[in-house]
């Protein structure tokens, strides 16, 4: 788009008066969401307004037409923060706009908006983006129906714990501001809202049951699928490869796969659904709602059993919506009063206990509530399910090695909980399920940037514990294709921790031939091979006097990538404690890891 004033030439001020003295019962709400949880907010916000009679749009930023802001009344952004204060994938272009230098100071004057923002406490940069954009959307002359509010994953309620009372608020200004016409009352809130789409079944076969990739995605072969972790490992910890015409991609780039669902889950589902008589018949899917399209990937006729086995989320968590979209069928009156309990402020104690704590899946609820399993409408599916979104997986090899191929490293993911059976995670079961021995698999995927942002020279530090490891390998493969100078000093150095020298010292032929070269210094911790547990963040202490050489003397980037559980703060907590040391306490520690931060010479990729 042209222009600076969000793709209008002028914003007269008849124009935006016009826009904004209306009284207009219309709402938009634009999203900007990487696994789905800020558009489940998003469309949560929709239903509420659309019981309220508001004339609701939504959409995900990215495919919005900016221009329509001029004559929108009222907006409410729904934002996630990912990676280490990245904007989410599907509002990158939007976000990259909105912070032109060149846009008019009242480019919004005429605008009342809310920002809600999604986030973790445990990164370092929590609901940056979201504390970003309200700030921005202020520079630009909005007003502020309400102060922000910030969604928190680590609460013990998750992020609803704040936004519920936050939207209390936002319905009752949003009505006091734009009271209902006469004759017109607000929707109960038990009663079932129309479906937003139209499913329609026929006996007629489909052709072609493959559901069309994301736009962005192309075929990559699986070329080798191999276990690094010997099977009496508790972990399963694949290096997976793939072929494909992959454009060139750096170290620190991520590729993005599209996952799919067992069979045996598929099969759970219909069984419990009773839509085993529906699964292979030719779906033709319509909106039923003006400004919500059809999802571009659903366009085509498909069947029931492709949508669930390639489209939705059906082995996921659900969420506090999915349980009030399924109250909306219940027949049987203790499951509805359970399911409508579980949707209620002072019913989320009890979900939690219930869903989350035990990770509970979809599929699971419904076998727990089979009445109401069976009364479920096939057009509410796209409703009540959410949609299985792609994973993001660092890559692990260079493409100076071989630009045709990418590697990742992956950990199957399973662990225990109360319930019987083991959780397991979707996509790395089903990578691990994958035999290119005895039968060719085509994956979904394309290629993106990632949080690291390697220099092309200089001294680096890299702590990768475990499977963190895989952008180091990367970055380091390129860097020792170049010769070495005899007599250079190295400037690579790697903090490699694992449980066991013999289980899961991942690429140790690599490292160790790399050291012998003289190309890469390489410090282990092996938590689990002595009685004292010894992790990344001991060794970092051990070898204080050469990191802080290295960070003083010859201004290193340090780079942290692995769990965000606890081993970025202990990391961080040791380089702080060595900058004191090291420098006499006369240095301010958290003020230079600060300085590090905003000169990207500390740089974090992490993940729950």
């Amino acid at each position: 788009m042209g222009g600076v004033s969000l793709g209008v030439a002028h914003f007269s001020p008849a124009l935006i008066h016009m826009a904004s003295s209306g009284k207009k019962r219309e709402l938009l709400v634009l999203y900007g969401s990487q696994t789905g949880t800020a558009q489940d907010v998003a469309e949560r916000i929709e239903r509420e307004g659309r019981r309220r009679r508001f004339h609701v749009q939504i959409y995900a930023l990215d495919e919005y037409d900016k221009s329509g802001l001029i004559n929108t009344p009222v907006c409410v952004f729904v934002c996630a923060t990912t990676g280490q204060g990245d904007p989410p994938d599907n509002m990158k272009q939007f976000w990259r706009f909105l912070l032109r230098r060149n846009l008019p100071a009242d480019s919004l004057l005429h605008l009342q908006t809310a920002v809600v923002g999604l986030g973790d406490s445990s990164y370092l940069k929590f609901n940056f983006i979201a504390k970003k954009l309200y700030r921005r959307l202020g520079q630009l002359g909005a007003s502020f129906l309400l102060p922000p509010v910030y969604g928190d994953d680590q609460h013990d309620l998750g992020p609803d714990a704040v936004i519920d009372p936050w939207l209390v608020d936002l319905w009752t200004k949003l009505d006091t501001l734009y009271p209902l016409p006469p004759g017109l009352s607000v929707l109960p809130y038990k009663e079932r809202l129309p479906s937003r789409f139209n499913i329609n079944a026929y006996s007629a076969p489909v052709s072609n049951t493959a559901l069309k990739p994301p736009s962005q995605a192309m075929p990559a072969l699986l070329l080798d699928n191999s276990r690094l972790t010997p099977s009496s490992h508790f972990q399963d910890v694949r290096l997976i490869t793939l072929e494909g015409s992959f454009p060139h991609y750096s170290p620190g780039d991520v590729l993005m796969i599209v996952p799919e669902n067992t069979s045996e889950s598929v099969e759970r589902f219909l069984q419990v659904t009773e839509m085993t008589h529906l699964a292979d018949l030719s779906l033709n899917i319509t909106s039923n709602e003006e400004g919500i399209s059809v999802p571009q990937r659903l366009s085509s006729p498909c069947t029931l059993r492709t949508l669930l086995r390639c489209y939705w989320d059906i082995q996921s968590v659900p969420r506090r919506s999915f349980f009030e979209i399924l109250s909306w069928f219940a027949m049987n009156e203790l499951e509805k009063e359970k399911l409508e309990e579980f949707v209620t402020p002072e019913g989320q104690e009890e979900l939690y206990s219930y869903c989350n704590r035990p990770r509970r899946t979809i599929i699971e609820v419904l076998i727990d509530f089979p009445l109401t399993a069976t009364k479920i409408p096939v057009s509410y599916l796209l409703d009540l399910l959410p949609v299985l979104q792609p994973r993001a997986f660092s890559i692990a090899s260079s493409a100076t090695t071989n630009p045709q191929h990418v590697q990742i490293l992956v950990a199957v993911v399973e662990y225990k909980t109360k319930l019987f059976h083991p959780r397991k995670g979707v996509c790395t079961t089903w990578l691990a399920s994958l035999d290119p021995c005895r039968e060719q698999h085509y994956l979904s995927v394309w290629l993106s940037k990632g949080t690291f942002s390697f220099p092309s020279s200089g001294h680096i530090i890299m702590i990768g514990p475990g499977t963190g490891c895989a952008p180091f390998r990367s970055f380091i493969n390129e860097k020792s294709s170049s010769s070495v100078v005899p007599g250079q000093p190295c400037h690579l150095m790697l903090f490699f921790g694992c449980r066991s020298e013999r289980a899961d010292y991942f690429f140790r032929s690599e490292w160790e031939s790399l050291a012998a070269s003289n190309k890469l210094l390489i410090f282990t911790a092996f938590s689990r091979d002595q009685e004292m547990k010894v992790y990344v963040q001991d060794k970092i202490k051990e070898q204080k006097e050469l990191v802080w050489d290295w960070l003083e003397r010859h201004n290193a980037y340090v780079f942290i990538a692995g769990s965000a559980k606890r081993m970025p703060i202990d990391v961080i907590d040791a380089l702080k404690e060595l900058i004191t040391e090291c420098s006499n306490h006369k240095l301010d520690a958290e003020e230079y890891i600060k300085s590090m931060e905003a000169h990207k010479r500390l740089q974090l990729e992490t993940w729950a």
